[in-house]
């Protein structure tokens, strides 16, 4: 007979304990075991056995894997990942030291991680005031509200990341995410020509019990499309759970960041995490390669890609950027420390910016900040709409970057030497690059020379200092 295998697990039985409204002699008379017993067990002076957990299983009618847990695996990672910020390397924090702490005091644990994200995401605020602040009121901007609540979450999200494994498995099950909307819910998928849907790509028909879907829609898109529609039926409650913890001045930035929590969902339901991540080691991060075997685009793959920070089962993190023709940025996601400007461009020398002239061709370029930071990069044009003669489509430009320490995990990197990185700086404004030719406004504390006789090469020159 195999012996019972001691666990130490007082302050989830003490939490446990609670949970249901039991005193410890309320739980004693329920397991036939003393008080005393209950209170050397809650303050980890015995352990508890495998015959104490089928015990409490079946006295409280809880599933085993609840009652056992994990040991806290994921607390402890993402404890872990919250220690190695710069703002406590003055401290001495072993990790047995956070390991026991996120195992024996939970509930502290989860203070300090949400105590930790709400500082992250005002710090994000508080940068955006100082670069924006005018002598003026300052007006909400929803936009910069919802990049900050991703930012400050590394854009990643396990709670979605369950759900939407748990989602693709029923529906992969079922023959498909059509043949499972109209099994769970009732709802056939219908492609109707674009002149029918009046500007719409996706619409949930309730008169009819279907979702319907532009026939222009590529089949990266329809898919895409469905999954955000199980997205929005399934996830409701968790997007709703998320948002009570971000800090929104109006309704627009909150549905901005539900949005792009759709988003997220979708495309976990597209490429799960377990199986994506598990591909992305195997194929070196080729993004092509993982958009024709989850059956993707380029764009929706690059963009999973900055998600993979699930505790404990992180991969490269990456920075991401959506430029248009212009040098507009549509979208930045960061998951690298990539210290991107939150107001206006990016440097133009980043290639980035020269993926039009060689569109749906992947550019890769090492990158060089001024303080000596160095970063992969590749880059590549994406289309969006079309799908017929004289459809409208919009081309951009997006980029993937990851600190140079990881770039070596990437196909793109292999036989590829650092000696010639370009350059770059931040924005303008910020880089103190004072021979760029590039640059396209003085930096920010930089005394303006006279050009009266003598003119540099860059468009600006400087005094020293």
């Amino acid at each position: 007979m195999a012996k019972d295998r001691p666990v130490y697990m007082g302050p989830r039985l003490r939490r446990l304990r609670r949970e249901l409204g039991l005193t410890q002699a309320d739980m004693a008379a329920d397991l036939e075991i003393s008080a005393s017993y209950v209170a050397l067990l809650e303050r980890n002076q015995r352990p508890l056995t495998a015959d104490m957990l089928l015990r409490l299983a079946r006295t409280y009618k809880l599933d085993m894997a609840e009652v056992a847990g994990d040991g806290g695996a994921e607390q402890r990672a993402r404890l872990s990942a919250v220690l190695k910020d710069p703002m406590f390397a003055d401290i001495d924090l072993p990790p047995l030291a956070s390991e026991d702490v996120a195992v024996n005091y939970p509930g502290v644990t989860e203070a300090l991680l949400r105590l930790y994200t709400a500082y992250r995401e005002e710090h994000l605020a508080l940068a955006d005031r100082s670069v924006a602040r005018t002598d003026t009121a300052e007006a909400p901007d929803p936009v910069a509200e919802s990049r900050r609540f991703l930012a400050a979450r590394r854009n990643s999200f396990p709670l979605l990341d369950d759900a939407a494994e748990r989602l693709a498995g029923e529906a992969e099950a079922e023959g498909g995410l059509a043949a499972w909307l109209k099994a769970r819910h009732g709802l056939r998928v219908r492609r109707l020509p674009s002149d029918v849907m009046a500007g719409s790509v996706r619409r949930l028909d309730r008169h009819r019990d279907a979702v319907l879907l532009d026939d222009a829609l590529d089949g990266a898109s329809a898919q895409f499309q469905l999954a955000l529609q199980i997205a929005y039926l399934e996830m409701r409650k968790s997007f709703d759970a998320l948002l009570k913890e971000g800090q929104f001045s109006g309704d627009s930035g909150r549905r901005l960041a539900r949005r792009a929590l759709a988003s997220y969902g979708a495309a976990a339901i597209v490429m799960p995490y377990g199986a994506f991540a598990k591909a992305v080691e195997a194929r070196a991060y080729d993004v092509e390669a993982l958009s024709r075997q989850f059956g993707t685009s380029f764009e929706q793959t690059a963009h999973r890609l900055t998600t993979l920070q699930k505790p404990g089962q992180e991969r490269v993190p990456f920075f991401f950027l959506r430029v248009d023709p212009a040098g507009n940025v549509s979208k930045r996601l960061d998951g690298a420390g990539f210290p991107f400007a939150r107001h206006g461009g990016s440097c133009p020398l980043w290639s980035v910016h020269r993926a039009f002239e060689r569109p749906r061709e992947v550019i890769t370029q090492w990158l060089e900040l001024p303080d000596g930071q160095r970063f992969f990069s590749i880059a590549r044009t994406v289309t969006a709409g079309g799908g017929g003669w004289g459809a409208p489509k919009v081309d951009r430009a997006i980029a993937l970057a990851c600190a140079a320490e990881h770039a070596h995990r990437l196909i793109y990197a292999r036989d590829m030497g650092v000696s010639n990185p370009t350059p770059i700086g931040v924005t303008c404004r910020l880089c103190h690059r004072a021979q760029c030719m590039a640059r396209s406004a003085p930096p920010i504390g930089r005394e303006m020379m006279p050009d009266d006789y003598r003119r540099t090469r860059a468009p600006f020159g400087f005094g020293e200092g």
